[in-house]
């Protein structure tokens, strides 16, 4: 055992009823180093840490700091041996100010607000943290209150830092802000593990990667001697291409045109506001945004599931006659001859009947031929077949109810359906979140083919790098409004990202 290793994990199995999450993981940091920890969904990354920093206790193992054996049996036990958890959902509370919650829980009996103040600035100066300590976190944005839960461990004396998927939800300027922190924090001797599935980010911000597959540890790697494609066989297990092909269609026109669309919720919020744009056959219009920018809204107000206070969405036939679509519910939309698909972000409920099969819910589009689903079960049969084999959805039958299955095989099934209704329109909200790599980009080719047939796709992504290569249009939100439609094949990551958290109507329009 080297004594240079600031924690190593050995031989750890974490087991949840006959699923075993983690199988007789071995895993070390060093001090001053910034580890990665890729895998697909599912790998047990998250569990991995999640034992490292107290939330569960290993089955089997042993775990020690600095050479020396420790148990670990609660988060606040985690931070008495200087290790800190920072997760994608943050604990915070709204109403207090960022140094309120930075010192919320310490138990000191006399709690000084100025002093604690004091100390957290200087957290924030030695580490290159921006933030207003005195700002309520209600005002905050998603990577302000990141800095927040980073500070909070820092200030209770955590070294040994853990991350999950620190960078989902932030712009890329962001992301750079943080990763300036990171390597601050790294000179400074912290063992910083980052949970991530951004290949990209992977390379361009960590010392080492360790990869698991399937709750197995795979090996670890020095980030200088590998690249994308030699991890992405690491954690799949065989080669995969990650080329996204982006042919041109050649004559595209208009398909959907959205003019002045204002939706408000029920507490009177304004979330779109006068959001116009069209979308083309032929084209796979992105849209951008940071998280609750609209997108979900935009997508269920077009599908007739959102109410519309005004604006016009109009449905373009192939003889160029239009159909006004605000006013109609889904079923209506149907019956008046409008082709579109949907897959939302919400899965079940929305998208899939949980307590059915894949067959049952294959059945719910019978209606497509206005015959009754029992009359066509060998259809949907059929269907269902075809997308568990090409999808390669792991299920132990096709009528196994489809609550039961993970999230990434229901989403599987959910855009293998809406694929397979030959749609004119195409709407898709974050298709391939919860998917291994291969079947993102199967996904990502399957769009591409749609387009390809004269489909008018419209994606609502996570990824900008997917986004830019995937996409032949980005429509940008930006708290509800269009603050640009560029053109993918010559914008910027950098400029979608200033859009991102920029209303400039009067910029980037095509």
């Amino acid at each position: 055992m080297e004594e240079n290793y600031a924690i190593e994990m050995k031989g750890i199995t974490k087991r949840f009823g006959q699923v075993v999450a983690n199988d007789g993981i071995s895993l070390a940091i060093k001090r001053g180093e910034i580890l990665a920890l890729l895998g697909e969904n599912g790998s047990g990354k998250t569990t991995l840490m999640n034992m490292l920093s107290g939330i569960y206790q290993p089955d089997e193992g042993e775990i020690y700091e600095d050479g020396k054996p420790v148990y670990i049996r609660s988060p606040r036990e985690a931070f008495s041996y200087g290790i800190g958890m920072i997760h994608q959902h943050y604990k915070l509370i709204e109403v207090f100010n960022a140094t309120q919650n930075i010192v919320l829980g310490l138990d000191d009996g006399r709690l000084d607000l100025a002093a604690a103040a004091k100390k957290v600035k200087e957290i924030c100066s030695r580490y290159g943290f921006e933030i207003d300590l005195s700002r309520k976190v209600y005002e905050m944005s998603v990577s302000q209150k990141q800095t927040i839960e980073i500070v909070k461990i820092l200030y209770r004396g955590a070294d040994i830092l853990i991350l999950d998927e620190p960078t989902a939800v932030l712009t890329p300027q962001e992301t750079q802000k943080l990763f300036t922190v990171l390597r601050n924090m790294k000179k400074d001797g912290k063992a910083i593990i980052i949970i991530t599935h951004k290949l990209n980010e992977v390379m361009e911000v960590s010392d080492r990667v360790a990869v698991l597959r399937k709750g197995k540890y795979i090996g670890a790697v020095n980030t200088s001697e590998t690249n994308p494609q030699m991890l992405t066989e690491m954690m799949v297990g065989h080669s995969v291409s990650l080329n996204i092909d982006r042919p041109v269609y050649p004559s595209p026109q208009r398909k959907l045109v959205v003019e002045g669309l204002t939706c408000v919720d029920e507490e009177g919020i304004t979330k779109l506001d006068s959001v116009s744009f069209t979308a083309n056959t032929g084209e796979i219009l992105g849209v951008a945004g940071i998280s609750g920018s609209g997108q979900r809204e935009l997508l269920e107000a077009i599908a007739g599931l959102y109410p519309v206070k005004s604006g016009s969405i109009r449905f373009v036939g192939d003889d160029g006659a239009e159909k006004e679509l605000v006013g109609l519910t889904p079923k209506k939309i149907r019956e008046a001859g409008v082709g579109m698909a949907f897959v939302p972000e919400d899965r079940l409920g929305m998208g899939l009947v949980g307590s059915m099969g894949m067959t049952g819910n294959m059945m719910l589009r019978s209606w497509k031929n206005g015959r009754g689903a029992l009359v066509r079960r060998k259809e949907p049969e059929n269907l269902a077949k075809n997308i568990m084999e090409e999808l390669d959805v792991v299920t132990p039958g096709i009528d196994y109810p489809v609550r039961r299955l993970s999230g990434g095989n229901v989403q599987k099934v959910l855009v293998g359906r809406e694929i397979a209704g030959e749609p004119a329109v195409l709407m898709t909200a974050y298709a391939v979140r919860g998917l291994d790599i291969n079947t993102s980009y199967t996904i990502y080719n399957l769009l591409t083919e749609q387009k390809m047939k004269g489909v008018a796709v419209i994606y609502i992504g996570e990824d900008l790098d997917v986004l830019l290569e995937l996409a032949d249009k980005i429509l940008v939100l930006c708290g509800g409004r269009v603050s640009g439609i560029v053109d993918a094949r010559t914008v910027t990551k950098e400029e979608v990202g200033l859009m991102m958290t920029e209303y400039r109507p009067e910029e980037g329009r095509l």
